[in-house]
């Protein structure tokens, strides 16, 4: 299994950075897994909705540049799938199986996601109602897959 997270705009924050870098190193021994940052669009704080769209669908070119043609393709999206940390295993668990052992999650910039991007994508999941920065997400991110990765081979995840 080849897990990826591709995200917008590079990570500044050291406790994030060293966060996702622990995640990372646990699973070592179970999957390939890859953290790929595409560069944010500089854009001023105010835009009007073309400029958003502008602004995302660049980013959504730096995105699909980086997937494969055989990956499964996963946008997190306010209006996604609600899953459970059992669900993402299973789904995790049934993909490896029986799709594409080759899945990527898409985490979008400030912004969201542009249309080309969620268009590609298989599945859409939302982590919930409350706004995340993009950064933090892809903290969480990590620590779910390897909370799916530990339950789907039913071993014991840290308290």
């Amino acid at each position: 299994m080849f897990i990826q997270i591709i995200g917008v705009g590079k990570l500044k924050e050291k406790y994030l950075v060293q966060g996702i870098a622990e995640y990372a190193k646990r699973l070592t021994p179970y999957i390939k897994f890859q953290v790929i940052e595409v560069s944010d669009e500089k854009a001023p704080d105010t835009l009007s909705d073309a400029e958003v769209r502008i602004v995302k669908d660049k980013e959504g070119e730096r995105i699909l540049a980086q997937i494969k043609p055989d990956a499964h393709v996963i946008t997190l999206t306010l209006d996604g799938k609600l899953w459970s940390s059992e669900d993402l295993a299973a789904e995790i668990d049934k993909l490896g199986t029986y799709g594409s052992s080759h899945v990527v999650f898409v985490i979008g910039g400030s912004h969201g996601i542009g249309d080309e991007v969620l268009k590609r994508a298989q599945q859409k999941l939302c982590f919930g109602r409350m706004t995340l920065p993009h950064q933090l997400m892809r903290l969480v991110l990590v620590e779910q897959i390897y909370r799916a990765v530990k339950i789907n081979r039913g071993e014991p995840y840290h308290k």
